[in-house]
């Protein structure tokens, strides 16, 4: 070439084309890592939990959970080697059962937190507009923690993603067919079903899935074709069908939790208008705050016209949960401090400390109540779930306030 040649322009590729090829390297690549770690036939299963921590769980004493032991009273537990107790949580909840059906008269709250007569059915939306705040795994660890603690819990995914159906077990791109996701009960066509065809059971006992996967996405480019056509059919405008959709099922559970996806769309805008309480994650930077700012000033406007033509929108409560906290963190503790100062009590009280175990856990795509103490360094797991602890019972004390159950 000489120096009066001009340079060849580089080939170019249509971006679709490029991203197509990184989306297929990339889902084979995890898909092979998830085949190594959880094989086709291989099904997610629940560690059993020591004496120790169910005398905790169900808040008796250890002595009283050996004397039923033996006495040959409820579940037998499974012996370790080392002489230890071990109980599935199927187990526990049967000991709460028995527990319960021995207190005489007195009131068997404590052991069987279901809601009673009277009580409406909690629907909590856990959201933010930026992805990155924990949203995710606070719905995961939430969910998980209620049904440890003896209520009837429905998870429901509806970002598209579904990296909450995954933390769950199930993986959106092989396990979850065409129809069965929520967009099943909430299309507009004649292809519904009830959502409980579509609820399945995990490996938490106690604890249900709607799994998503991308065809929730559907409902996002129905729903201005429908409200164009003004053809939205029996159950109703779009802020009304995760409401409907949950009727079908309200009997059977104490507390829905929706994992919401990051932004506000038709999908998230139903989640609201379905819910009785709010609970948005926050992660204490500044560009996180802005991004927070932005998403409750366009999540004001959008409920704001929702309401105007008829959507009920009263909240038991809405709370700003601090997560991925750095304490030691200088410019972490003053954003906390500002919020604390805007909001007042509707920050919770108690924040999510980022914590190594949460990220270790999720490697394997665990919770940290999935993994047990003795599979992370022991003070740090004890850190982690010491916060988890507090931020979950402070929600359950929330959901009794809400139930007039008080403090």
């Amino acid at each position: 070439m000489t120096a009066t040649e001009p340079l060849s322009a580089p080939a170019r590729t249509a971006v679709d084309v490029t991203i197509g090829v990184h989306a297929e390297l990339l889902s084979s690549q995890l898909q092979a890592l998830s085949d190594a770690l959880f094989p086709p036939t291989s099904r997610k299963m629940l560690r059993r939990f020591t004496s120790g921590e169910v005398a905790r769980l169900i808040g008796v004493s250890d002595s009283t959970l050996r004397k039923l032991s033996l006495a040959n009273e409820g579940p037998a537990p499974e012996i370790s080697g080392n002489g230890r107790r071990l109980y599935s949580l199927s187990q526990i909840n049967e000991l709460r059962h028995l527990l319960a059906g021995s207190m005489r008269g007195r009131d068997t709250l404590a052991l069987l937190p279901h809601r009673r007569e009277g009580e409406h059915l909690q629907v909590l939306a856990v959201t933010n507009f930026k992805g990155g705040s924990g949203k995710t795994t606070t719905s995961a660890h939430l969910a998980q923690y209620l049904a440890l603690h003896g209520y009837r819990v429905l998870a429901i995914d509806l970002d598209p993603q579904a990296s909450l159906s995954a933390l769950m077990g199930v993986m959106p791109e092989l396990d979850v067919k065409a129809n069965d996701t929520l967009y099943a009960a909430i299309r507009y066509d004649g292809e519904n079903r009830s959502l409980r065809e579509i609820v399945r059971s995990t490996h938490f006992d106690g604890l249900d899935l709607v799994p998503g996967n991308l065809e929730l996405m559907e409902f996002e480019h129905d729903t201005p074709r429908a409200l164009a056509a003004g053809t939205q059919g029996a159950d109703g405008i779009f802020y009304t069908r995760i409401a409907r959709a949950l009727d079908d099922v309200a009997d059977r559970y104490d507390v829905v939790v929706l994992d919401c996806p990051p932004h506000l769309g038709f999908l998230t805008l139903s989640g609201l208008c379905a819910a009785t309480a709010m609970v948005i994650t926050v992660h204490p930077q500044m560009l996180d705050i802005a991004s927070m700012s932005q998403f409750l000033l366009m999540t004001h406007d959008l409920l704001t016209v929702v309401r105007g033509v008829g959507a009920s929108l009263d909240y038991d409560f809405v709370r700003y949960l601090i997560t991925r906290y750095e304490p030691q963190d200088g410019p972490q503790t003053k954003v906390v401090a500002l919020l604390r100062n805007l909001f007042g009590d509707h920050v919770l009280t108690n924040p999510m400390v980022k914590s190594a175990a949460v990220s270790d856990a999720g490697l394997t795509k665990q919770t940290l109540y999935e993994v047990g103490r003795e599979n992370l360094t022991r003070s740090t797991y004890d850190r982690a779930m010491e916060s988890l602890d507090a931020v979950n019972g402070e929600i359950e004390r929330l959901i009794a306030a809400a139930w007039g159950r008080g403090a």
